[in-house]
């Protein structure tokens, strides 16, 4: 399968070219579709890469499990495919890794159904056996991984329908008061009752935790027409949420918090992030003072159907964009930001030819080439 080498400029060399590698490959290894990418890289410098196999369909319900790959040459070659949950013909997704920089521990947060039940069922508070919320860690590179223990009780309130981790990386707290906090991105649905009308409304939330990932706790919960998310922590301290969007206008969701995730600001739309209604990522690549310039980078298909993944570059704090980067033209959709071990951005994503759900791609993508003049949006 030919993925976006013709979308390259001829001018750029091999070395600032960015590199593509198919790191799942739809219909093999046992499943039909390999879908939600979730990528990290370890206090170790392992690269980590996270999905969910869907075994007999690209659909959200059935018989799904988490899988993982290792690199440890910086995403260059991959492991052989690691199974780290089933459970028979139910629904073991969502994938939302964050790394303790403290301990060195990989925290795995997941989301469990029934595979029978699909999301609108799920999502009505009354449903028997709806979304459940579980956490599991490796202490050794992600060589192993625990037992999936469930949490749902401690970070899903009564009356919230649907939920989903993620679906993307989380983040640890680096700065301020929270410093050491574990955030992870995530959403619900929840019953909003007007006069006589009964509406299923969706909000974004994140839950945290202070004690490295021992316990977790319900952070604050956005305004309705939010859904899934991505999170970043910004120079001051606060923090950034950029979400999924239900509002029409087909932009990014964006709001702060001043207190680690507890609280937010009211919801505006980015103007410059145009999305299909899709998931995002937003990455804190160096913070000021390394590097030079303080950077966040975004990846979503910048377009209103999912097409031209597309990686953004800020250098205020996500209130602008100075650049941006076509990675693929064709079909694409979920994606996934990280800084590789050699100072590469990672960008982890779904894309195709005639779908984007052909593959999910690792792009190696070198930061001049991010940077380069006349690439402004």
């Amino acid at each position: 399968m030919v993925l976006l080498g013709m979308l390259l400029p001829a001018a750029l060399t091999a070395q600032t070219a960015p590199e593509f590698s198919a790191v799942f490959t739809a219909g093999q290894g046992g499943y039909h579709t390999y879908r939600i990418p979730a990528i990290v890289v370890t206090t170790n410098g392992t690269v980590l890469a996270f999905c969910e196999g869907r075994k007999n369909g690209r659909g959200d319900s059935g018989d799904i499990d988490t899988l993982l790959k290792r690199s440890s040459d910086g995403g260059k070659t991959w492991s052989a495919q690691q199974l780290i949950w089933s459970d028979d013909e139910n629904t073991c997704g969502n994938p939302t890794p964050v790394v303790d920089r403290t301990t060195g521990t990989i925290w795995l947060l997941l989301c469990w159904n029934r595979g029978a039940a699909r999301e609108k069922e799920i999502s009505s508070p009354t449903v028997r056996q709806g979304r459940r919320v579980f956490i599991c860690h490796s202490t050794d590179d992600g060589v192993t991984w625990t037992r999936p223990e469930e949490i749902t009780s401690s970070v899903k309130k009564a009356g919230w329908g649907w939920y989903a981790t993620g679906p993307v990386n989380g983040i640890q707290l680096s700065r301020g008061e929270h410093r050491g906090r574990l955030v992870i991105p995530a959403n619900h649905s929840e019953t909003e009752i007007a006069g006589d009308t009964t509406n299923t409304v969706s909000r974004s939330h994140v839950i945290y935790s202070d004690d490295h990932g021992q316990t977790w706790h319900i952070g604050g919960v956005e305004d309705k027409k939010t859904n899934e998310s991505t999170v970043a922590e910004l120079a001051d301290g606060s923090v950034m949420q950029n979400m999924r969007s239900y509002h029409g206008s087909n932009r990014r969701a964006v709001a702060t918090s001043r207190d680690g995730g507890l609280s937010w600001s009211p919801v505006h739309l980015d103007q410059t992030l145009i999305e299909p209604v899709c998931q995002g990522s937003l990455f804190r690549y160096g913070w000021p003072g390394e590097d030079n310039k303080s950077r966040l980078l975004f990846s979503n298909p910048a377009s209103q159907r999912r097409e031209k993944l597309t990686v953004r570059v800020s250098y205020d704090e996500g209130a602008t964009w100075a650049f941006s980067r076509l990675l693929h033209d064709g079909p694409a959709a979920y994606s996934c930001l990280t800084r590789l071990p050699d100072n590469t951005v990672g960008c982890l994503f779904e894309c195709g030819q005639k779908n984007p759900y052909e593959t999910i791609t690792l792009a190696r993508i070198p930061l001049k080439w991010l940077e380069e003049a006349g690439a402004a949006q």
